[in-house]
């Protein structure tokens, strides 16, 4: 199994099959693929803000991969000309004839289109694939359901904002390390804007000091063997 990271919140795991999340390529200073050469069976989006919604309408109609979102938004990727699109709401869970499981989670933060129309609310994701979850908190700060709740899945790989300003900074993304006790994090939403600039080196030195979990820390369009980094980590 591997996992890319595209810059800033987008990401995509690929194993028996590909799940991509918040694809924002276009207009990303930090990102360098072409949307036209990204993949995917399952596209999850966060909530409506441009820098997370991005590129989804092109990647979903050339795909025909299906576009899971807060219902609100998925009824506006119908209005899009998208396909296929599943409307969820939060704390609701589904699992596809394929067996692909998806949870849609909480998170603090505001959801509206590129127009500034208010749409639905912003969420996270769980998602299994392959036997690992996967936990994607979007765009939030920190909430005490983050441990409560979410952390109760055995979480594998949790990617979190640690961006600040829009999002929980590194001190508290650094607290939902620990209450989530997952066995990996990857941080994300950050340094793509001068206003979200933060020092991921110390973050994972913060981390691996002060939890139980290792960071995995990832420059935009790159990737990395999970299936790898787990042996690596056994040894």
């Amino acid at each position: 199994m591997r996992i890319a990271f595209y810059g800033h919140s987008c990401v995509s795991v690929m194993g028996s099959k590909i799940i991509l999340i918040d694809p924002y390529l276009k207009g990303n200073p930090v990102a360098k693929t072409d949307p036209r050469d990204i993949v995917a069976d399952y596209i999850l989006v966060t909530h409506a803000h441009g820098d997370h919604l991005g590129d989804t309408v092109e990647i979903a109609k050339r795909t025909g991969a299906t576009v899971i979102a807060s219902y609100e938004l998925s009824e506006w990727l119908i209005k899009q000309g998208v396909p296929n699109v599943h409307g969820m709401g939060t704390g609701g869970a589904f699992v596809f004839p394929d067996l692909f499981k998806v949870k849609q989670t909480q998170a603090w933060h505001s959801s509206s289109l590129p127009n500034g129309t208010a749409c639905g609310i912003a969420c996270g994701y769980l998602f299994w694939l392959d036997g690992v979850c996967f936990y994607h908190a979007g765009d939030t700060g920190l909430f005490s359901d983050i441990g409560r709740i979410i952390g109760k899945h055995d979480i594998d790989v949790a990617f979190l904002p640690i961006g600040g300003n829009f999002t929980m900074g590194p001190t508290d993304a650094l607290i939902a390390t620990g209450w989530l006790d997952c066995k990996y994090v990857v941080p994300v939403h950050y340094d793509t804007y001068s206003l979200i600039e933060q020092d991921g080196e110390n973050f994972k030195k913060q981390i691996e000091n002060k939890t139980q979990s290792r960071c995995i820390l990832m420059k935009p369009d790159t990737v990395v063997n999970y299936d790898e980094i787990v042996m690596k980590n056994k040894k």
